[in-house]
């Protein structure tokens, strides 16, 4: 029983007595905080085991990924730091003994501390920095309250308030005495506000202090190997050097990361030479060698490619490369720096089909909007460019070689070829087999190989796996399907652009065709048309790549080559004229003594251009010259505003064989489908923006085209008109009176007539004259909020001694009006209602 009382009045929160006090204290101690501790380690080592730090960048002083977000609740945080929270928590309303405004149990402040250090971990800085305020305004004799500044001080930071925090860790230097690991984590923290401050040379400082003073072995490794990243920063490449050996002399009491990060960012400050390159190789080797190195390996192998590249060994360093991609795990940004290497490689060599692919594999990997991204995203929609016409030249130049072959010359090729052929499926099929054989050996001599033998076949998994590869063999991959054996059935596929079906282009040979030089005869074009329209396409293609090359990638040499190979290959007449003018300015450019004689060519050869008379007067490239590209197709784009339509597509066309390889040329393109589009109707419009959207893809015009392609058409291809049903039907209604073109004058009369009477009536309707096509044309009043409205105002002007307006004239509703207008269907119309 005095027992039970002592029990009973030691729990007492109230009293302030010894044995309260230390009741409350050891239970605070040695069981909630215990195990809110024990939680909060277990939360930090998982931060650890997951955390990947990014060593192209400059590593953070702390080990904390951070969001964006500024958090208020625990959602989706880690449940370790939320458990340790509950037990401080736990502990403060449990086992607070505040008497008379004066904390009694030593422990509390440790559990505001254990508060705060879980909301700081969970990125709910605010609470935290409520934790540890309330530390240092209450708890004014506690042996934490250094600790809690910092930590406090960390959060300022978190907070973007580095200034802040700066100086109140200086106030905290000035009048306090800290012990070794608590000046070596302030220093720590003023090291990240200036290193997010831009100031590196000052954080440079703070490292060095933290690092000397510090007691935990990770935290030295990590310290100096970012003031190695912040000298390299700077361009002091020997200082950076210095602090890499102090991190590799630091061996295994430092994570193993930091060492291996060290030396590969020393053999980057170093300059490669003959002198060094046998040491440096041998350095690398040892490092790949190093059974210990194996989780490391990826950015070692990447190392090492980046050696053999500065030594110009192309095949060690892409071998090199490929491993380093097959090492990696889930890095993205390596991945991203591997495949980029290897994409400039072969974008260096004009193997542009290879770039291609890796600069596609590089922009998978990095973040969108960023700069990078978007420089990649750039070069990789020239390049599809580039793919394009390079396909297009490649295919016509085989076509017209084999056309120009004798037959019999044009029959041993065949020959050859299929031979070649032959050749390489056997060896094909041979090492298949030989795979197979070794396959099913390996299998047949394992348990389950041997618990297989004796079954029925389709039981046998290794005779299974044997049938199975025999008939791929024999038959290659066929669908489960009727006539399965029939490889060259006709086939429909479905268009990914436009979802309809389509007939499939590549047809599937048969065995006979394959090897069959008849066949192959057969598909050379013979007739003369067809091999002038091949011409045709190599010259407007080598003519693209000309200008890409000279534009988009600076390479002149090839840009040159491509437009000389048009001049000389009997272009068409409007591809001659441009071809000379940039071929003109590339050898003016590489200061070529070509430049005269083609400058002289020009202003002989073609005196009344306007490339003739920029050279004779560079004044006329200036936008405000009436004859520049601008200008006429802001003058042009005026005539489409006026409805002048006929003449827009007329002087379209005419804009765009004369500035042939402008960049202006997709905008004339495109005002032409539009034009097409309000004069002849849906299909021609349709035609024409496919023909923008597929010439020009990767242009701002191209793209729009294909937008409108997609989402636009589709809700103008109905020509099903909505019923007009009833007088009283609501809705958006229009007067529309038709004249023929020739009749404008009387048109435009009536126009204006209308707009008098609009103002006359106190109304608030519209009046526009619209084009119909080439012959007809509308003059409509428009937004009748109903039929017998419309009605009503029609017979007002007719009957009406102060009007009198006798036109003929129909009542439409709008959405049946914009089908007449897009269709071009008025007489369907009139037939139906």
């Amino acid at each position: 029983m005095v027992l039970g009382g002592l029990a009973f009045n030691a729990c007492s929160t109230k009293k302030d007595k010894f044995i309260n006090r230390n009741w409350h204290a050891l239970n605070t101690e040695y069981n909630t905080l215990y195990n809110g501790n024990l939680a909060f380690q277990k939360g930090l080592e998982e931060i650890n085991a997951t955390y990947r730090d990014d060593y192209w960048e400059i590593l953070p002083v702390e080990r904390l990924k951070v969001t964006d977000e500024i958090k208020l609740d625990s959602e989706d945080n880690n449940p370790n730091f939320l458990i340790a929270e509950e037990k401080a928590t736990k502990a403060i309303q449990k086992h607070s003994m505040d008497i008379k405004d004066e904390e009694r149990n030593p422990q509390i402040d440790e559990a505001f501390l254990l508060l705060g250090k879980s909301r700081y971990f969970d990125q709910r800085y605010i609470p935290a920095l409520e934790s540890f305020n309330y530390i240092l305004r209450k708890y004014s004799k506690s042996d934490k309250l250094n600790e809690a500044t910092i930590w406090r001080e960390k959060t300022n930071m978190r907070l973007d308030n580095p200034e802040v925090a700066i100086k109140n860790l200086k106030r905290l230097f000035k009048y306090e005495k800290l012990k070794d690991q608590e000046y070596a984590d302030a220093n720590a923290v003023l090291a990240q506000c200036y290193i997010n401050l831009n100031a590196p040379d000052t954080a440079i400082q703070k490292l060095k202090i933290s690092q000397a003073y510090t007691k935990k072995n990770p935290e030295k490794g990590r310290y100096l190997f970012i003031i190695g990243q912040l000298y390299d920063q700077l361009g002091h490449q020997d200082s950076a050097n210095y602090a890499y050996n102090k991190v590799i002399e630091l061996n295994r009491k430092s994570p193993r990361v930091y060492m291996i990060n060290a030396h590969l960012k020393k053999i980057q400050n170093t300059e490669l030479t003959e002198g060094n390159r046998e040491e440096m190789l041998e350095y690398l080797t040892d490092l790949e060698e190093n059974r210990e190195n194996r989780p490391f390996l990826d950015k070692i192998y990447r190392q090492v490619a980046q050696y053999h590249m500065a030594y110009e060994e192309d095949s060690l360093a892409l071998a090199y490369y490929n491993k380093s991609i097959q090492a990696t795990q889930g890095e993205r940004k390596l991945y991203a720096l591997n495949y980029q290497s290897l994409a400039d490689y072969y974008f260096d060599e004009d193997e542009y089909r290879m770039a291609g692919s890796y600069y596609d594999s590089t922009l998978t990997n990095l973040n969108e909007n960023t700069r990078k991204h978007r420089d990649i995203k750039k070069r990789l929609d020239n390049l599809e460019d580039v793919i394009k016409y390079e396909d297009i030249v490649q295919h016509a130049d085989s076509v017209i070689t084999l056309y120009q072959m004798p037959v019999a010359e044009r029959t041993a090729y065949f020959e050859d070829y299929i031979a070649e052929m032959k050749r390489k499926e056997e060896a094909e099929a041979e090492k298949q087999l030989e795979r197979t054989n070794a396959g099913f050996a390996t299998f047949a001599n394992s348990k389950g190989g041997k618990e297989n033998q004796g079954k029925f076949y389709f039981y046998n998994i290794t005779s299974l796996g044997h049938g199975r590869n025999d008939f791929k063999t024999r038959w290659g991959t066929r669908n489960l399907e009727d006539d399965w054996r029939w490889s060259n059935k006709s086939k429909t596929l479905v268009s990914e652009a436009t979802g309809e079906e389509i007939a499939a282009n590549d047809e599937v040979l048969t065995e006979d065709q394959k090897y069959s030089v008849d066949y192959y005869l057969e598909q050379v074009p013979t007739d003369v048309a067809v091999i002038d329209s091949l011409k045709g396409e190599r010259n407007f293609a080598n003519y693209q790549l000309g200008l890409i090359y000279k534009e988009k990638f600076k390479d002149n040499m090839l840009a040159a080559a491509k437009l000389e190979r048009v001049l000389s290959s009997n272009p068409e007449e409007r591809l001659i004229l441009p071809s000379k003018y940039n071929l003109y300015k590339i050898y003016e450019e590489s200061g070529s003594p070509l430049a005269v004689s083609m400058k002289q060519n020009i202003i002989s050869n073609h005196p009344d251009t306007r490339y003739a008379e920029i050279l004779l007067n560079p004044q006329a490239v200036l936008d405000g010259n009436s004859d520049s590209p601008d200008a006429r197709y802001a003058s042009l784009f005026k005539q489409y505003e006026e409805q002048q339509f006929l003449q827009v597509i007329t002087r379209s066309e005419e804009y765009i064989n004369q500035f042939t390889g402008d960049p202006i040329v997709p905008k004339f393109e495109m005002l032409k489908a539009n034009a097409i589009g309000r004069l002849q109707g849906f299909e021609p419009f349709k035609e024409a923006l496919n023909y923008v959207a597929l010439t020009y893809p990767n242009n701002p015009e191209g793209k729009k085209a294909e937008q409108m392609v997609e989402e636009q058409l589709p809700k103008l291809e109905t020509k099903e008109f909505s019923p007009e049903t009833g007088s009283t039907g609501t809705g958006n209604w229009k007067v529309v009176f038709p004249f023929k073109i020739k009749n404008d004058e009387n048109a435009t009369k009536l126009k204006n007539r209308l707009v008098e009477v609009v103002d006359e009536l106190n109304y608030k309707n519209i009046v526009s004259k619209d084009i119909y096509n080439l012959e007809d044309e509308f003059v409509v009043v428009h937004g009748f909020p109903s039929k017998d409205f419309a009605l009503g105002f029609a017979e007002l002007i007719k009957n009406n001694r102060d009007y009198l307006i006798k036109d003929e004239n129909f009542v439409v509703l709008s959405d049946n009006y914009k089908i007449i207008q897009v269709h071009k269907n008025l007489e369907s119309y009139k037939a139906q209602f």
